[in-house]
């Protein structure tokens, strides 16, 4: 990415991600590790270890080096504060993390059955046919 994105440093990088979420490239591998690592408040060699235990995984260069997303700092972040504030493990870091995207995908499923079972209850009432109907006293 070109200067326009960058700036000039560090002290820019606080914008940089807004700018990148503003524009939708949340998810795109866009970060060195010493900037990542920088942005999430942490020391490089942590951000491997972290790759190492699965608990965040970024994406690849063509020469196989880590280059970390906004979504990527910010799940760092998450991790920091979790560890530093909630005094959580990485291995309970690891599991909250599991449960979280467990927690999503059967938000997505639900919404989907909810929505099924919208239409299906919409067509049931388009074609039933009242056979009896109580007469009022």
């Amino acid at each position: 990415m070109g200067d326009e994105v960058f700036g000039s440093g560090i002290s820019d990088l606080g914008s940089t991600t807004d700018h990148l979420l503003r524009s939708g490239s949340f998810d795109g591998p866009v970060f060195v590790i010493s900037i990542a690592a920088e942005l999430a408040g942490m020391h490089p060699q942590t951000l491997r270890q972290y790759d190492r235990l699965g608990l965040v995984q970024p994406g690849r260069s063509a020469g196989g080096g880590r280059r970390y997303s906004a979504r990527d700092v910010v799940l760092l972040r998450e991790i920091a504060r979790l560890s530093h504030d909630e005094g959580v493990n990485l291995a309970g870091i690891k599991r909250i993390m599991e449960l979280e995207q467990e927690v999503g995908q059967l938000r997505v499923h639900r919404a989907a059955l909810l929505a099924e079972l919208e239409h299906a209850h919409d067509r049931l009432n388009r074609t039933a046919l009242v056979v009896w109907r109580p007469q009022p006293r």
